[in-house]
C-alpha cells in the first residue's frame, strides 16, 4: 500500500530513464487506483502492470473487492495470489486462493501464486510439507493446459522484510522442490518451462546471486522496489525476469 497515483507516475518515468537493460521482463504489481493510469503510461515500453490482489468471484455484493475482469479493463496483465500478507493478516485460504487462481485464468490474468513458510514451520523443518500443500491445493482441479502462463513465487515468510533472506542455496534447495511438485501436477516440461521467482528481503547485493542458481528465475521484490535507485540497480544487473 505504497505511492499515489503521481507517486507512481513520476516513479515509472524515472525508472525508464534508468533503466538499461531491457531485455529483463520487468513487472510492477500496484495499488488498484494506479492500474489504469500507470498502463496507460507503459503502452509503448515492455513494463508489465499488474495487480496485487482480486476477488473469486466475477461480480456481486462483495462490497470493497474487485473482480479479475475489472483488472484487466483496467490494464491488468497480471495478478499476485496469495501473498504471505494476504494469508496471514486477512486469512485466506488455499481453498480460496484456488479459486482466484481459476478465475484470474478464466478472465485471461497471468497468475502469480505465492507459497511460503513461516518461522516457526521453517524451524520445524516443515518447509517441504507446507509449500507441497500450498501449491497442490492452490493448483486443486485446474488442468495442466491451463497453467501455461502460471508463474510461482516461493517467499519463506520469514524472510520477508527481516532482513534475514534465504541464502542462494537454500532458495534454490526450495525453488527445485516446487519444480518437482509441479512435474507432479502437471508434466515434467512444464514444470521446467514455469516461471519460479524469489522473494524474501532482496536487495542489490544478494539479488544476482539467487539469479544464479539454476531454479530460480526471476524475484518478487518488495521493500527494495519502493527505492528507485535499489530497484533500478537490481534491473538492470539482472539478466532474467523480475
Amino acid at each position: 500500500m505504497h505511492k499515489t497515483i503521481e507517486e507512481a507516475r513520476q516513479f515509472i518515468k524515472e525508472f525508464l530513464a534508468h533503466s538499461k537493460n531491457s531485455s529483463v521482463l520487468t513487472g510492477l504489481a500496484v495499488p488498484f487506483t494506479s492500474l489504469y493510469p500507470l498502463s496507460q503510461e507503459v503502452k509503448e515500453v515492455s513494463l508489465l502492470i499488474g495487480a496485487q490482489n482480486m476477488n473469486d468471484a466475477s461480480e456481486g455484493a462483495f462490497t470493497g473487492e474487485i473482480a479479475g475482469k475489472m483488472l484487466v479493463e483496467a490494464g491488468a496483465r497480471f495478478v499476485l495470489l496469495g501473498h504471505s500478507e494476504r494469508r496471514h493478516l486477512y486469512h485466506e485460504s488455499n481453498e480460496w486462493i484456488n479459486r482466484k487462481v481459476k478465475r484470474a485464468i478464466e478472465v485471461g490474468l497471468q497468475p502469480v501464486l505465492c507459497v511460503g513458510e513461516t518461522l516457526e514451520e521453517h524451524d520445524q523443518q516443515q518447509a517441504r510439507e507446507v509449500i507441497a500443500h500450498q501449491l497442490r491445493e492452490g493448483l486443486k482441479e485446474i488442468e495442466a493446459h491451463q497453467l501455461k502462463n502460471l508463474v510461482i513465487a516461493y517467499e519463506p515468510i520469514w524472510a520477508i522484510g527481516t532482513g534475514q533472506s534465504a541464502t542462494p542455496e537454500l532458495a534454490q534447495e526450495m525453488h527445485h522442490f516446487c519444480r518437482q511438485i509441479l512435474a507432479e501436477l502437471t508434466s515434467e516440461t512444464q514444470a521446467q518451462e514455469t516461471i519460479i521467482q524469489y522473494g524474501g528481503s532482496v536487495h542489490p547485493s544478494n539479488a544476482q546471486e539467487l539469479l544464479a542458481e539454476p531454479d530460480i528465475d526471476g524475484l518478487l521484490i518488495g521493500g527494495a522496489s519502493l527505492s528507485l535507485e535499489s530497484f533500478t540497480q537490481i534491473v538492470n544487473d539482472s539478466h532474467s525476469r523480475i
